[in-house]
């Protein structure tokens, strides 16, 4: 996981001695010269406060007028308060764990001065699952999507009923919400993997939680710059914390959810071990695309991109403004043209709406791109087209996957290509920068030693170790021809950038109609003949290569006998016993790997 990208200092520019100058002159000169950058200086100081303050101010503004935007509430006041002291809170949750925990809440409440969600108890008060004190052990669910994580742990204060007569008179909100946390609102992975994504398909396990449900964001951050990508799942506005302080002490949810579902992240950015992908991985290319089509429409930004008449395929690279610079981006265009026979188009998230990028990027046959947060959109990448990350010097592509595991997802049908710079000679650093831009100029001069001299990064967790940092904000000279030999040896594998033919990724059903027959052919010798009748569902489907496994188990034993057959009949003399009595278990298999359920175990005995 990389901090957020901040501006690196301006160039100091050392001052040199003129042999033939007078000493007298230089100093002159030297002096005026010092004046200068200190006045310019000062006037850059106060031109970025003055740029922040204003940036400041107009988040609050912005702020501001969403809270008033807000719907006071509509319901009956008097009707309201009685049902929430008659019936309290009510709690219902799915998942048996704190990390796949989401609750439903009637009647939730949040106090804005204690910071604390209010949990109010009734006679008719409902807490599904009541934990008692395991509630704190760690936490009752994760708000975010990232898995038990500390910072993000959800839990309430416990308050009788009779409590709210001496609290502030409770504004009720009438709308249904979902509360969650966003992760890093200000990097666009964390954007669309910790959170667009969880939150779309949160929203689609309720049907309460649709487009006029409403986001409320507890994890304390302001609207950020990509705020109105969240602003895409629902008409209406998201509320962020600092926003509720304006509608009232005590806010009181007719309706909660609280807490994402996890089913559709594929990566962990190495908080208790180095990062990488899942270990369950649970989601699919189809989810992420029925995403993308969803998210592409609402943005507005499902027409052709940068194709022109005849629609000729083109290819996209990121170029980066800040740090980790591809420093011969020119060069490196100009040749994937040439190899490829196709237009190149340079696309940055500093220059370009995001509705532009997701058009472009939708349309294109190759996205190329240094190893950083914009290759996130590689989930608006059309099947078939190919994902290319760049690594600086020292950066091991194995080491950091997210984007290596979006491509192969299954059914995703991307292919992928990791390309490191190898030679240090082409590579630019910068040692004297902050060290949250990959400065090591703080550390001590044996460790600066050590990292300057060092081929790799060791494999490390996240988020702060300063060798990582040094080598990930390098400025790389792209060695063209190793590239395009790696890019060639997928392409050229595949058949050329058209789209690929996708593989069927529908599973069997259950054997139909199956049943066994026994023959003892002496003291000592029995044969079982077992036959079935295909899947119901392979009628419908385009399957080249169908198999069939059978397990074979002596009634009483531990240990079975597994056979993988082609046709739907076989007579099974190995083994086979006479007078004993057989447990028989059939499955289909398509092609070599989507494997069907076992049909109910037949009882056979010889």
């Amino acid at each position: 996981m990389v901090p957020h990208h901040c501006p690196a200092p301006p160039c100091a520019h050392r001052l040199t001695r003129n042999p033939g100058a007078g000493c007298g002159r230089m100093n002159i000169a030297a002096v005026f010269n010092a004046l200068l950058v200190s006045i310019l200086a000062a006037v850059l100081w106060k031109h970025v406060r003055l740029r922040e303050h204003a940036s400041t101010l107009e988040e609050e503004l912005a702020l501001s007028r969403q809270a008033q935007a807000f719907p006071q509430a509509t319901v009956d006041y008097q009707a309201a308060l009685q049902t929430l002291l008659e019936e309290g809170t009510r709690m219902v949750c799915t998942g048996r764990t704190h990390t796949d925990r989401v609750c439903r809440f009637r009647e939730l409440c949040y106090s804005v001065e204690a910071e604390e969600f209010i949990f109010f108890h009734s006679n008719a008060s409902l807490m599904l699952p009541n934990l008692g004190p395991r509630r704190f052990q760690p936490a009752l669910l994760d708000l975010s999507s990232v898995e038990d994580h500390n910072t993000q742990y959800f839990n309430f204060v416990e308050l009788p009923t009779s409590a709210l007569r001496s609290l502030p008179a409770p504004l009720f909100m009438p709308e249904v919400v979902l509360i969650a946390n966003r992760f890093n609102p200000d990097n666009l992975m964390h954007i669309f993997h910790d959170d667009l994504l969880p939150m779309f398909y949160t929203m689609q396990q309720f049907p309460d939680l649709d487009q006029e449900a409403r986001l409320v964001f507890m994890e304390g951050w302001g609207p950020g710059l990509h705020f109105d990508l969240y602003q895409l799942l629902s008409h209406k506005v998201p509320l962020v914390r600092e926003q509720l302080k304006s509608l009232g002490s005590l806010l009181c949810f007719s309706q909660a959810y609280v807490g994402l579902s996890k089913v559709t992240t594929w990566y962990q950015y190495g908080f208790v071990q180095p990062q990488g992908p899942k270990a369950n991985i649970l989601v699919s290319g189809d989810e992420i695309r029925r995403f993308t089509r969803f998210f592409t429409e609402r943005l507005n930004a499902s027409g052709p991109g940068g194709r022109g008449p005849a629609g000729e395929e083109y290819i996209v690279v990121f170029s980066r403004t800040l740090n980790r610079l591809i420093l011969n981006e020119a060069e490196l265009l100009l040749a994937l043209a040439q190899e490829f026979q196709m237009k190149t188009v340079t696309v940055s998230l500093e220059d370009h709406a995001f509705s532009d990028v997701v058009r472009l990027v939708s349309n294109a046959s190759m996205l190329v791109s240094m190893h950083g947060a914009q290759l996130v959109t590689a989930l608006f990448l059309p099947r078939g087209a190919v994902v290319v990350e760049l690594f600086p010097y020292a950066v091991n592509p194995d080491h950091y996957t997210p984007y290596k595991t979006l491509a192969n997802l299954p059914n995703m049908d991307l292919r992928y290509v990791a390309w490191q710079n190898t030679k240090q000679e082409n590579t630019v650093t910068y040692p004297d920068r902050p060290w949250d831009q990959g400065g090591i100029a703080h550390l001590d001069r044996a460790e600066q030693e050590r990292i300057l001299q060092s081929r790799e990064v060791p494999r490390h967790l996240c988020c702060r170790n300063p060798e990582w940092l040094f080598r990930i904000y390098q400025d790389t000279k792209v060695d063209v021809p190793s590239l395009l030999r790696a890019i060639r040896g997928v392409v050229r594998a595949n058949l050329g950038l058209g789209g690929q033919k996708r593989a069927n990724g529908l599973y069997p059903s259950k054997v139909r109609g199956a049943k066994c027959q026994a023959s003892v052919q002496g003291a000592a010798e029995a044969r079982l003949s077992v036959s079935w009748q295909i899947p119901w569902n392979l009628r419908f489907l385009k399957v080249r290569e169908v198999k069939y496994e059978v397990w074979i188990q002596e009634q009483g034993e531990n240990a079975y006998t597994p056979y993988i057959l082609t046709l739907q009949n076989h007579t099974f003399a190995e083994n086979i016993k006479p007078f004993t009595t057989y447990l028989v278990w059939i499955r289909c298999i398509f092609g070599k790997s989507l494997l069907g359920p076992f049909a109910d175990v037949l009882v056979c005995s010889t």
